[in-house]
């Protein structure tokens, strides 16, 4: 099968979240399941031609994109196992950072029309084309409704994949030429505005989100962001697959970035990553003082409202330590800063972006704190998960799907889980989290059962292939 995977973000080329991770991890997966597989994204003004050995995948040649002035080149990676092309614009993509800009739309409209039209242009005619979130979400839109899209997408599918419901691309159709969009194929908002997202999932052949539990729930108010009514009219065109991990990245046995490997079967190495990471944030090495770390976007969706209403308390009344590292709302850089200054013996802060010093925090902590709001599917789990760092985390989305309440009669579980979103609620996983720790056998089984649960892509990429499968089905008779 020949399979378009289209992102806006592609690690490790450019990274702002999970999307990246999938759309780097998803394609290897299914080019070694036997599939022709070829990803597409911008060329954003930080991505190293030099250092991923790019081309020009087209020549000498541009590409006129529904005949505007704006030119495309097209270029290319085929370092790995996938080729990876880049749309490359200077007007639109020649900058810092890739998001967070007032031409957005703009942005990721002309990536969609460049993507088709150079993909065209390659000679190469996909079976599926696989879009992701609200900044490909266009895609299928011009395939349903016949916007005047290459030939070589004529007989494709469409497969849009959900990766968080409350980023959507919203938009003023008025602003735009009906070559981009066409006001009249238009699926409003339930409060009659319009977003990217909402058209690719009523266009798309089969909807997709990253997890079960997620699935479930971004059909209800809740949490579907006022686009629920639409989801539920998708019914079982709506399928919850949960994320893997790529396991050449991650994996303790053969990790660069940590102090010393590990495994399920050999897990002395790990106290060797504990202690070094204790002295990277100025703690006392103490073997048997819990660790905890946490990585990830400092925002109310990931949890920090209640993290930053216990922590003091927790920090004044338990011996234990916690490294934290993440970007997000400047309230919670201020608030951990400060607390960080009053408590340098139990609490380091490191407010950046910095992949290596994640894998040593996913290596050394003993537990992973993740008590999210809401959470799709969520990769810090699974990765905790795969280093032995028991995770504590609120039962929701993909949260709830992949970590597995510990039980103490039974000896059997992989993490700590709570439901309600109350500062008591975390505070009581917490408590029982600590009180397990202290006995050491059983710590074991639960790191031992963690690292020997599959998170890797294998599972999820073929469910992927099945929907695709699907989706040229219901492909073929819709057009």
């Amino acid at each position: 099968m020949r399979i378009l995977f289209v992102a806006a973000e592609v690690a490790p080329f450019a990274k702002v979240g999970g999307l990246a991770d999938v759309a780097g991890a998803l394609p290897k997966a299914l080019c070694a399941l036997g599939h022709d597989v070829r990803v597409i994204m911008p060329r954003y003004g930080t991505v190293d031609g030099s250092q991923y050995g790019l081309s020009d995948a087209l020549g000498d040649s541009s590409v006129n994109v529904l005949g505007s002035s704006d030119l495309a080149r097209l270029h290319v990676s085929e370092a790995g196992q996938v080729p990876v092309y880049f749309v490359a614009n200077d007007r639109y993509f020649a900058r810092d950072n890739v998001y967070g800009y007032e031409d957005d739309i703009e942005r990721f409209l002309y990536f969609c029309r460049a993507a088709l039209d150079s993909v065209d242009a390659l000679g190469w005619a996909p079976d599926v084309v696989h879009v992701n979130d609200w900044h490909t979400a266009v895609i299928p839109h011009w395939m349903r409704h016949g916007y005047d899209i290459p030939a070589s997408f004529h007989s494709a599918a469409s497969v849009i994949t959900i990766h968080n419901l409350a980023y959507q691309g919203g938009f003023d159709p008025g602003l735009y030429p009906t070559e981009w969009i066409d006001p009249t194929a238009l699926e409003p908002r339930a409060d009659g505005s319009h977003d990217l997202l909402a058209q690719g999932i009523a266009s798309a052949d089969l909807v997709t989100t990253v997890s079960e539990r997620y699935a479930e729930e971004i059909t209800l108010p809740e949490y579907g962001e006022g686009l629920d009514e639409l989801l539920r009219r998708r019914g079982n065109e709506l399928k919850g697959i949960i994320n893997g991990i790529d396991y050449d990245v991650f994996d303790p046995a053969n990790d660069p970035a940590i102090a010393q490997p590990y495994s399920a079967d050999s897990l002395d190495g790990k106290a060797a990553c504990k202690a070094a990471l204790q002295r990277e944030a100025g703690f006392d090495v103490a073997p048997r003082t819990p660790l905890l770390g946490i990585v990830g976007r400092l925002a109310d969706q990931k949890g920090f409202d209640l993290v930053a209403q216990i922590i003091e308390p927790f920090l004044a009344e338990v011996d234990a330590q916690i490294v934290m590292l993440g970007t997000g709302e400047p309230r919670y850089h201020d608030l951990f800063r400060e607390l960080a200054a009053h408590n340098r013996r139990q609490l380091a802060v490191h407010l950046k972006f910095d992949a290596a010093l994640a894998q040593r925090i996913y290596a050394g902590s003993d537990m992973f704190l993740m008590p999210s709001r809401f959470e799709p599917c969520g990769l810090g789990q699974l990765i905790s998960l795969r280093y032995g760092t028991v995770p504590v985390v609120r039962s929701t989305g993909g949260l709830a799907d992949t970590v597995v309440d510990y039980q103490s009669t039974t000896r059997r579980g992989t993490g700590f889980v709570f439901r309600e979103y109350q500062p008591f609620a975390l505070t009581l996983a917490l408590g029982r989290a600590l009180e397990t720790y202290r006995d050491l056998d059983r710590w074991r089984d639960i790191q031992s059962q963690g690292m020997k649960q599959d998170v890797s892509w294998k599972g999820s990429a073929q469910k992927y292939v099945d929907v695709y499968q699907q989706a040229v089905e219901r492909g073929g008779r819709a057009r």
